[in-house]
């Protein structure tokens, strides 16, 4: 009846057990021994339990599940501080629109049934993107003008050699082939700097509808260490796209680092196009409304002197003030201290009237933007 409970015993519980055990005998050990064999007493009951290679495993967080889970152990707790940035909603409706624009432009550039399916957009460090591209590959530098920033796009091999067979007439159905070892031919080079080209125009127009932007082809490289546009500390957006046209096709990655996105930050942070934060147009509209509406005493003022203030006192009555006006010299229309409009003095049915002749409110629009 002692063994079944025994039998029953999960894998953690009989671990369980034997550390309790292996420690129990360490404390009997070193009551029964001298001071001095205490301490090697329990220093081995501490050692008398030795991790097994899978405990290991486990613990590194290698091993023991499939590839798509996210790791754990001592190597989550390294990788928790490698990309941990903010969300972007409006960048994923962005490589959305890329994906429709560029399967309709690359089938009218290479005359073939082209498909563009977006696999991922991740947050990667510029330093390690940069060692993990597979070589050979072309890296394109281009520069977004109104961010006044630069981004990188990348073409692995077999991309490159699938337009170069496109473009170049190669037979549909036949995987195009590849010749490694060997720097690109110029041919090569200017096939892909014209696929670059259309892919930046559409990207470019991806961008239209949230912030017009113009992103301008620099350079072509193929190391990338001469790509470098960002510290390798510094994070990054990186989308990953597949170009399939029937048997030929690669991947193209485009990679933005965060610095680049900055200036339109606030509008990629919406959840939707047009999503305003904390505003409310209903109420903007009504306080215009209501402030068009609003009574503003004005003043005509038909001309100033400036004097000292002694002047002024001795005053009396029957004392003229030289104001230098003409009657057909324009006066000022003020609302306190800002000039509105300016005009000529006359009359109409019985009442003194200005008639408004110049508007002076473009040149106080510095004063209303203080107010």
């Amino acid at each position: 009846m002692a063994d079944e409970p025994t039998k029953e015993m999960t894998e953690e519980e009989r671990m369980a057990a034997e550390w309790e055990a292996a420690s129990a005998g360490g404390g009997a050990a070193e009551g029964e021994a001298a001071e001095g064999e205490g301490e090697e007493a329990g220093a081995y009951g501490s050692a008398a339990r030795v991790l097994s290679q899978n405990e290991i495993d486990s613990l590194l967080g290698f091993g023991g599940g499939s590839a798509s889970q996210d790791n754990s152990g001592i190597m989550a707790l390294i990788n928790s501080a490698l990309v941990n940035y903010e969300r972007l909603p409006m960048l994923e409706v962005v490589f959305d629109r890329l994906v429709r624009m560029m399967s309709t432009s690359l089938r009218n550039f290479t005359s073939d049934n082209v498909e563009v399916s977006l696999d991922q957009i991740t947050s990667v460090r510029f330093g390690d993107y940069l060692d993990s591209i597979p070589l050979p590959a072309m890296l394109a530098v281009f520069k977004a003008e109104e961010w006044d920033n630069s981004a990188l796009l990348t073409i692995d091999s077999a991309m490159i050699y699938s337009i170069v067979d496109v473009l170049l007439g190669g037979r549909r159905g036949t995987a195009a082939m590849r010749i490694e070892g060997r720097p690109y031919t110029t041919i090569e080079r200017n096939l892909v700097e014209r696929l670059v080209r259309v892919v930046l125009a559409d990207v470019s127009g991806a961008f239209d509808p949230l912030s017009p932007v113009t992103f301008r082809f620099d350079r072509l490289e193929t190391n990338p260490r001469f790509a470098t546009i960002a510290r390798p500390a510094n994070a990054a957006v990186l989308a990953k796209l597949r170009i399939d046209m029937e048997d030929r096709g690669g991947r193209i990655e485009i990679l933005f680092p965060y610095a680049t996105l900055e200036p339109i930050r606030e509008l990629l942070l919406q959840m939707f196009m047009g999503e305003k934060f904390g505003r409310d147009s209903i109420w903007e509209t009504h306080l215009g409304n209501e402030l068009l509406q609003t009574s503003m005493p004005m003043n005509a003022v038909l001309g100033e002197v400036s004097m000292p203030l002694g002047d002024v006192i001795n005053w009396k009555v029957g004392s003229r003030l030289m104001l230098n006006v003409k009657p057909d010299d324009l006066i000022a229309l003020r609302s306190g201290d800002v000039t509105l409009f300016k005009g000529h003095m006359g009359s109409l049915n019985s009442h003194i009237a200005v008639r408004v002749d110049d508007i002076v409110l473009d040149e106080n629009k510095g004063s209303f933007d203080k107010l």
